[in-house]
């Protein structure tokens, strides 16, 4: 299971590398403009007078669009153009799955992540470095079961901007209804490349209550941007529990609904056995506060 945790880490780092040399990119004067209409401009401003916005677009050419008539007007960076195509911002570019990479949430930039229903989460950038986020797993709704709740500190730190980040952070929960129930997790990460394409390399120690674990949980994860819209994405871990180490590797993706995300895959635990096992996977993500 360790030279499966290696081979993967280093086939995922390679490709990050291959991401980042092929997408560094400065800032443009490209512009998207939707309409009052629903219609939607992506071009260069070239004009502007007491009524109109002039933009140079690929298709049309250069129009002219009325101010009373714009409902949106965004500036774009180079990455986020391709054959004349928005490819829209990524709304959950701190996590994969469920566990974080080394990006933090900006000043003011906030999401809800809900992962089958049950996992609620919240999390907002207090700084460009420092973001705080809370949860809860609502068993209460069952009869009055006792509930976790949970905090989660992070602290971001970009060595080179937009190639490298380190983080550290923490997982602190309680159950509600039960004594001496304390759990969690402390972790720190490593993540290569952009918030778009990037290999994460993280290592975090588990506790409940007064105990420890023995050996740190190593977890390895890649994300990828295949369109304007969807990305791949794959989260595994490592935990070695002894004789036999335990490993779980996923594989899947995640689909931007506007500025939302919807991630699905299959987990799959791997074990020195016959038994095949799959566990389906179900996320969503709704982006608030500061989030241009």
């Amino acid at each position: 299971m360790r030279r499966i945790t290696l081979i993967l880490f280093l086939i995922l780092f390679s490709s990050s590398l291959q991401f980042v040399q092929a997408q560094n990119s400065t800032d443009t004067s490209l512009v998207r403009i939707i309409t009052a209409d629903g219609n939607e401009y992506t071009g260069e401003i070239v004009g502007k007078d007491s009524l109109k916005v002039y933009l140079k677009t690929n298709n049309l050419g250069e129009i002219g669009i009325l101010k009373s008539n714009i409902r949106l007007q965004q500036k774009l960076k180079v990455q986020q153009i391709k054959d004349g195509k928005v490819w829209f911002e990524n709304p959950q570019s701190s996590r994969y799955f469920w566990a974080p990479n080394a990006y933090g949430l900006k000043e003011g930039e906030g999401y809800y992540q809900n992962i089958w229903v049950m996992w609620n989460q919240v999390s907002y950038g207090i700084t460009d470095n420092f973001s705080l986020g809370g949860g809860i797993i609502p068993l209460f709704l069952f009869a009055g079961a006792p509930t976790p709740i949970f905090i989660l500190p992070k602290i971001s730190i970009p060595v080179q901007q937009d190639k490298f980040n380190i983080s550290a952070g923490a997982l602190i929960g309680t159950i509600l209804g039960e004594s001496k129930s304390t759990f969690g997790i402390l972790y720190g990460n490593t993540t290569v490349g952009t918030r778009d394409n990037n290999v994460t390399f993280g290592l975090g120690y588990g506790f409940a209550g007064d105990e420890w674990a023995s050996s740190p949980m190593i977890n390895i994860d890649g994300m990828f941007r295949l369109s304007s819209r969807g990305y791949f994405i794959t989260e595994n871990y490592y935990v070695n529990t002894g004789d036999n180490g335990v490993a779980v590797i996923s594989l899947g993706g995640r689909w931007i609904i506007k500025k939302a995300a919807l991630d699905f895959g299959l987990f799959l635990p791997v074990a020195d056995t016959e038994t095949f096992i799959a566990i389906p996977w179900l996320g969503f993500t709704i982006p608030f506060g500061n989030t241009n």
